[in-house]
């Protein structure tokens, strides 16, 4: 069993609150426990997790007199999962492990614990990360924490796991690993070999999301869309760019799906990047057999599948008001991601991205 080969004998099994009542978590519990692994239980917790929601998680670990984390669920349940394995031992903030500089070496790695994996989605690929993006509650900002030491030691990638997940919500994550590996590829620095990963990605993307999308009980399609999704994020390790810093002041503010918020944003970066990722993304159409193999033909095809999927085109058809996009340009600059945008995201032009994802202007 995954947790005995991390020699956990008392998980703390964390899972979303939409997930918590869900057969598939009473079966896993009563599995684990009938095999001598009494499993204890967390989701108290929102969708996009905020630092008290750790705090609650940490004393549901010492409580129930766990030693591991089992991370069961979408990316919020196995960034929560993480942060908590995380903060067990530790005695400073967590919002002192920001991934910013050497952060990470503050940590007490001896009071660290290890981590079971288990998505039920496939779109942000926590499950192979080092990181979990956490809100901070005073600033509203969405912080990246980070550790080596948080990458899940066991993953499990079930297909059967995601079968029930409506087709929206497969919509939304499976854009979500799209955009990491999009971004990751056309990111400046050099990763030949995350590059090769993303187009990888894409190319199962391309093939499976459609048909994950329109038939949810395709166990194939479920399985390399996990794949795909797991791919994504250790593509990302070699950076991501302005899709997700103008998208994460969006999340934390409005609580929209991180997924869906990137992939209606998606095409207006692209746009504005296209002067510096022009040859980047010819690579792509051609790797993903794209008959126009341009700039405007990968955009095409983001579009068009977008509209098959039933994406919302602009930022307005969330629901959301536009009052706050000077604040959020504001945040989206300070964010992690921004530096590795290929074209410098700055206040102005920042604005002028979210004037155009309100406005559906390309």
């Amino acid at each position: 069993m995954a947790c005995g080969s991390l020699s956990i004998k008392t998980p703390l099994l964390v899972t979303d609150s939409s997930l918590v009542n869900n057969p598939i978590i009473a079966d896993a519990i009563r599995t684990n426990n009938e095999n001598g692994l009494p499993t204890g239980q967390f989701s108290n917790f929102v969708s996009n997790p905020k630092g008290e929601d750790i705090v609650a998680g940490v004393q549901a670990f010492h409580k129930q007199n766990c030693d591991g984390v089992i991370a069961f669920g979408g990316g919020s349940a196995i960034d929560v999962g993480k942060a908590i394995a995380l903060m067990v031992g530790q005695k400073r903030s967590i919002w002192d492990f920001e991934d910013v500089g050497d952060n990470w070496k503050n940590v007490n790695v001896e009071g660290m614990v290890p981590v079971v994996a288990v998505p039920t989605t496939a779109g942000t690929g926590s499950e192979t990360g080092r990181a979990s993006v956490i809100i901070h509650e005073p600033t509203q900002t969405k912080k990246v924490i980070f550790h080596p030491g948080m990458m899940p030691g066991e993953v499990i990638l079930d297909p059967t796991l995601s079968i029930s997940l409506p087709s929206q919500t497969t919509a939304a994550t499976g854009m979500d690993a799209l955009v990491h590996c999009l971004e990751a590829y056309c990111v400046s620095s050099f990763h030949p070999m995350a590059d090769g990963i993303a187009l990888e990605g894409l190319r199962l993307i391309k093939e499976w999301l459609p048909k994950a999308f329109s038939d949810g009980r395709n166990l194939s399609a479920r399985g390399n869309m996990l794949v795909a999704a797991s791919m994504g994020s250790t593509a990302f390790q070699k950076g991501l760019g302005a899709v997700h810093a103008l998208s994460h002041p969006v999340s934390a503010l409005y609580n929209t799906h991180h997924g869906l918020t990137n992939a209606v944003i998606l095409p207006y970066v692209l746009a504005f990047n296209q002067s510096q990722i022009a040859a980047k993304t010819k690579n792509i159409a051609r790797y993903l057999d794209i008959a126009n193999g341009s700039f405007a033909g990968l955009l095409d095809w983001v579009l068009a599948l977008r509209r098959d999927l039933s994406i919302p085109h602009t930022l307005s058809e969330l629901r959301l008001p536009s009052d706050r996009i000077s604040e959020m340009a504001k945040m989206a600059v300070k964010d992690a991601a921004a530096p590795g945008n290929p074209v410098k995201l700055t206040v102005k032009n920042a604005q002028e991205l979210y004037k155009a994802a309100f406005l559906g202007e390309t």
